[in-house]
């Protein structure tokens, strides 16, 4: 058997290439003491992916030569006290075929039987990233008005519909009309604004006429900008990310309308799901509960094969995936 890596050949600048990674086969590892052998099955591909090849954020950056970061399920294929061949469990498989881990802290069992897209998705990191950064941060109140970017990726689907979940009136901003059909008619979204097509600012002031109480960001940019100018009294805004700039070659100039913070009281607070781990499970059990009441709507875009791991990142800065961004490895 053979172990296909992805590997970091330089920094991207820019959009990323296939140039900036190295296609390689090497045997597959041998598991040492306390170690196990998983076999990929799927890999979950993030924006923020994209900062881990560039620079050192909350974790170093990847080192030229090394494998791609990346989360991921996959299979136990060697006995160790702590798991069984064939458990299913995840971690920071990356970009490729085999991965030896410790079986200590490193990987989390899945549920027996759950299907892979669902626990990758909504109930994975996306599905917990939404959670405590809408509920611990966002800290919504019933009747309250809900906005979000980038509504229809991973973070953004579920975080709106648990708006709408504690009573809240959501509004999903994302581009094409696939998307807004999918966030009115099926995802529960009170409004989408399509901003390909419309004046985002000209529609929040339309669809929020007593201002935004809360804005969960994805994107920065200019769309941030426009739900800072309809910030109403005491508004909160959630940095989740910022994908509009993610391929700037230069420093992203600050928003134009940050003053209105302090005209209005307001809150503008980042923060990583890497804080709120020790909690997941509460995350997991709520959008589990909500899945299985038919109150929250997963979607997953699927494509297959190791050796389409850039093009599959690409989709993300493309606006071409449609829900949460999954890579099949294997079966």
């Amino acid at each position: 058997m053979k172990n296909r890596q992805w590997l970091l050949a330089r920094r991207p600048q820019g959009a990323i290439r296939n140039s900036d990674f190295n296609f390689v086969e090497t045997d597959v590892p041998t598991p040492g003491e306390g170690e196990v052998l998983v076999r990929n099955l799927m890999l979950s591909c993030d924006p923020t992916q994209r900062g881990w090849i560039a620079f050192d954020t909350y974790l170093p950056a990847v080192k030229i030569g090394e494998v791609i970061r990346s989360i991921g399920a996959g299979r136990i294929a060697s006995n160790n006290p702590g798991f069984a061949v064939g458990d299913v469990v995840s971690g920071l498989i990356g970009w490729q075929d085999y991965v030896v881990m410790n079986s200590k802290g490193q990987l989390n069992k899945l549920p027996p039987g759950a299907p892979l897209e669902l626990a990758m998705s909504a109930l994975g990191l996306t599905g917990v990233t939404a959670y405590f950064g809408l509920l611990e941060v966002g800290r919504p109140v019933a009747g309250e008005t809900v906005v979000v970017s980038g509504a229809a990726g991973a973070t953004g689907s579920v975080a709106g519909q648990i708006a709408k979940i504690k009573g809240c009136h959501a509004i999903g901003i994302a581009g094409g009309a696939e998307k807004w059909h999918w966030l009115t008619d099926e995802a529960g979204f009170d409004a989408a604004i399509d901003y390909k097509s419309e004046d985002v600012q000209a529609r929040l002031k339309e669809l929020c006429p007593k201002g935004v109480d809360i804005f969960f960001d994805n994107v920065g940019g200019d769309i941030l900008d426009a739900a800072l100018a309809r910030l109403a009294m005491r508004g909160r805004v959630v940095l989740c990310g910022g994908i509009a700039n993610y391929n700037a070659t230069e420093p992203p100039p600050g928003p134009k309308n940050y003053l209105n913070l302090i005209v209005r009281r307001g809150r503008m607070e980042g923060f990583i799901v890497t804080d709120y781990m020790p909690r997941a499970a509460e995350a997991i059990g709520a959008l589990a509960g909500w899945v299985q009441a038919g109150k929250l709507k997963n979607k997953v875009d699927v494509q297959h094969g190791l050796e389409n791991a850039p093009e599959t990142l690409r989709r993300l800065f493309e606006g071409r995936n449609e829900g949460k961004q999954l890579l099949r490895v294997a079966e």
